[in-house]
């Protein structure tokens, strides 16, 4: 097993876990899984230096702290490293790490070629990259200039991370009613599962919206939080006419109600998360006293212990992250943003369908024991997924990270205790996302309409 690991990380072989009573894993899944492992490595760092705790902890608790922060020159109390511009700059290392290996990997489509052994391999010696890329980043010449020159490609490269989810949500949506829709065509069982999904998904909607209005808006003020849930419900109840229109039907008959429940129900998430985000709003009462409005009463009192709430909301918002990654980085998924999709021909009905391996599930040709893990070598006739896709998603994703950390546009106050704390920029990139997730979907509906001699497959 030693041997083995020295391979694993020195070497080409895949890794694994020493201990024999964990599951088989595929080479793919354990590739993926490490690269995911040292992004949230990473992650968990900058978290740590946007935290003004942890940073007080540190001066107090650990013995010498001037003398080794003066012996690695990063101020007299370690100032270089806590804060927005050391988030960034260890951001900017990861990013490189992963932008050098999505240009290394581009075109690889064996996997015994040397390109997808060092991609698969040398586990040891990629962290060693990794943390001298993050360590050197804080060497740069001219710093402030870097700063605010980086500052604008995370924020295009989050955008564009953003809009990827977008693109893959609509795609989403489009896809499990089409797979649905074609087992209807044997068994009436799926046109009752599709009608009750589908009942689901607008009653969720229609709930969440009702609620917001509900918590989120009072008689008097609180104009904002009013248009913008009128705004969003009326482009959900819109895109749901449209997709259920006659010209539309007549070009795109697997458009159904589906499609437009999951978007809507999207869109209420957002509008919820915006509306969450935003500033609070203060009024004077009638004891002269400050009081917060438009927001829910008992969320003033979930924000008391504001070290659990951080904790638990920032871990719950970095594993959707590290979710969105893996899921957008699937064969299916790198397809879907090329316009290539599955033919109705070809589809076969799954509840799960979404699920579904990349590769054959029974692909064991090649497989390694060693005295742990069982590793399978799925990928003997050919790559399963996109190397250089991978790691372009995974390059976005670090200059997401970097930005929502960092508060986006609120750089310079940003702290990771206040990573709750509403600011107008978060609001209005939240919102924007919105409407342009709607406007992806309504384009998907139009777009045969108003290019008809054109082929649209969805």
């Amino acid at each position: 097993c030693l041997s083995f690991q020295l391979a694993c990380c020195c070497g080409i072989a895949a890794c694994s876990l020493c201990c024999k009573c964990c599951p088989k894993i595929k080479q793919s899944t354990s590739t993926r899984f490490m690269y995911a492992l040292y992004f949230i490595l990473v992650t968990i760092i900058c978290c740590v230096m946007m935290s003004t705790t942890v940073a007080n902890e540190m001066k107090t608790h650990i013995p010498f702290y001037m003398q080794m922060c003066k012996g690695i020159q990063a101020g007299d109390m370690c100032e270089k490293l806590v804060g927005y511009s050391a988030v960034y700059k260890v951001c900017f290392g990861m990013a490189c790490f992963f932008f050098l290996f999505f240009l290394f990997t581009i075109k690889i489509n064996n996997s015994k070629s040397c390109r997808a052994y060092i991609h698969n391999g040398f586990w040891l010696i990629k962290l060693i990259v990794l943390a001298a890329m993050c360590s050197g980043a804080f060497f740069i010449p001219d710093q402030d200039t870097f700063l605010n020159a980086w500052r604008y490609v995370g924020a295009t490269g989050g955008f564009l991370f953003i809009a990827i989810q977008l693109i893959l949500l609509v795609e989403f949506a489009h896809k499990w009613n089409k797979n649905w829709t074609a087992g209807a065509n044997h068994k009436q069982m799926w046109n009752g599962l599709l009608a009750l999904v589908t009942l689901i998904l607008y009653s969720i909607a229609v709930a969440a919206l009702v609620l917001m209005a509900l918590f989120y808006t009072r008689s008097e003020g609180c104009m904002y939080n009013k248009v913008l849930i009128g705004v969003n419900g009326g482009l959900c109840l819109f895109v749901s006419l449209v997709a259920i229109s006659p010209c539309v039907q007549n070009r795109q008959p697997h458009s159904g109600l589906l499609q437009s429940g999951v978007i809507s129900c999207y869109v209420m998430y957002l509008t919820f998360s915006a509306l969450s985000s935003k500033p609070p709003e203060t009024i004077l009462d009638e004891n002269n006293r400050n009081i917060t409005i438009c927001v829910p009463e008992f969320s003033q009192g979930l924000h008391r212990d504001e070290n659990l709430v951080t904790g638990l909301g920032t871990t719950i918002l970095f594993g959707c992250i590290l979710y969105s990654c893996l899921t957008s980085t699937t064969r299916a998924s790198s397809e879907a943003l090329k316009g290539i999709y599955a033919t109705a021909e070809t589809e076969v009905a799954r509840c799960c369908f979404c699920c579904v391996p990349d590769g054959d599930a029974d692909a064991e040709e090649h497989v390694e024991k060693r005295g742990g893990q069982t590793v399978v070598y799925d990928e003997k006739k050919g790559t399963v997924y996109s190397y250089a896709y991978f790691h372009f998603v995974f390059f976005l994703a670090s200059l997401y990270v970097m930005m929502t950390v960092t508060h986006w546009f609120h750089y310079e106050s940003a702290q990771i205790e206040k990573f709750f704390t509403g600011t107008w920029s978060i609001f209005w990139i939240k919102m924007v996302s919105c409407w342009v997730c709607v406007f992806l979907y309504l384009g998907t509906l139009v777009a045969p309409l108003c290019c008809p001699n054109r082929e649209f497959s969805v």
